[in-house]
């Protein structure tokens, strides 16, 4: 008997390295492609072009390249700008608008929420591609084109069915005794969010926060199409390293780097609780 007990509990260690190698193995392969953008940033071009290699003489000549300024283009400086306060301002304009949403949602539904929530998510069926030349004509119209303001509006519109459907599962999340018994205290709606709910779903805020963050910072259809010259943003600024007379591949590896690295210190300063959010139940 103890040694058939030996027997399955050797297995299951073995099952459990095995499943663990399996899971870095995969891991490993999804950040390769990252890893290799890296190195190559620190590569001259005839490096980068030429066959794989790791060891070479490292420099930082494609990043001077890349963020110093040249009249008349599309400098680092000028797109990184435009992108940090698109991306922030249309990320508080989301927050603003889900969580009181969300909330109504889920604490205290409407009749027919169902119907709510589906005409939220209906705004996502419409390939953007779609709705570019509409969208064109009414920024022509409102005199917005080459504007921060119209990307602040199209990524706040963008991001708030998603945000709306994610904070709605957080909410959810939190218990009703706790609210009744705030209610019983005497605390009003604002009290009741302030005290009870938002420090209960903060973890859910910021997930929901950092993935709209994301969204917004890549994208890249609608920037190239409504700002091409005054409120070009990050992965317009990538576009531009590209050239035609070929031999790029590094100094377009060290812009996607910087352009990159952004989001990746907000993720991993955030980590802590976008996992505890996404264990909440938003992302099932």
């Amino acid at each position: 008997m103890s040694s058939d007990t030996g027997l399955v509990v050797g297995q299951k260690r073995w099952t459990s390295w095995a499943l663990g190698l399996l899971a870095w193995a995969v891991g490993l392969l999804f950040f390769f492609p990252i890893f290799w953008m890296v190195l190559n940033g620190f590569k001259e071009e005839i490096d980068a072009n030429s066959s794989p290699q790791l060891f070479f003489d490292p420099t930082l000549d494609r990043y001077r390249d890349v963020t110093s300024e040249t009249p008349g283009l599309l400098g680092f400086k000028e797109a990184f700008a435009n992108s940090f306060w698109i991306v922030l301002i249309s990320t508080i304009l989301v927050m603003i608008l889900a969580v009181p949403a969300a909330y109504s949602l889920a604490i205290r539904p409407v009749r027919k929420w169902r119907d709510v929530l589906f005409f939220f998510i209906s705004t996502k069926f419409l390939p953007i591609v779609g709705a570019i030349l509409p969208l064109w004509i009414i920024a022509r119209d409102l005199d917005l084109l080459n504007t921060r303001t119209v990307l602040i509006i199209l990524y706040t519109a963008m991001n708030l069915p998603l945000a709306v459907w994610m904070l709605r599962s957080f909410f959810m999340e939190v218990p009703r005794e706790l609210i009744e018994a705030a209610q019983i205290d005497g605390a009003g709606l604002r009290g009741q969010l302030t005290s009870v709910v938002m420090p209960i779903v903060a973890p859910g805020l910021a997930a929901t926060a950092l993935l709209c963050v994301i969204f917004a910072w890549n994208e890249f259809f609608l920037a190239v199409q409504l700002n091409p010259v005054d409120g070009s943003t990050m992965p317009i600024w990538v576009t531009s390293n590209v050239s035609t007379r070929g031999n790029f591949l590094a100094k377009l590896s060290a812009a996607s780097t910087l352009a990159t690295l952004p989001v990746v210190l907000a993720g991993w300063v955030a980590q802590k609780r976008m996992i505890r959010g996404l264990a909440m139940g938003a992302i099932k």
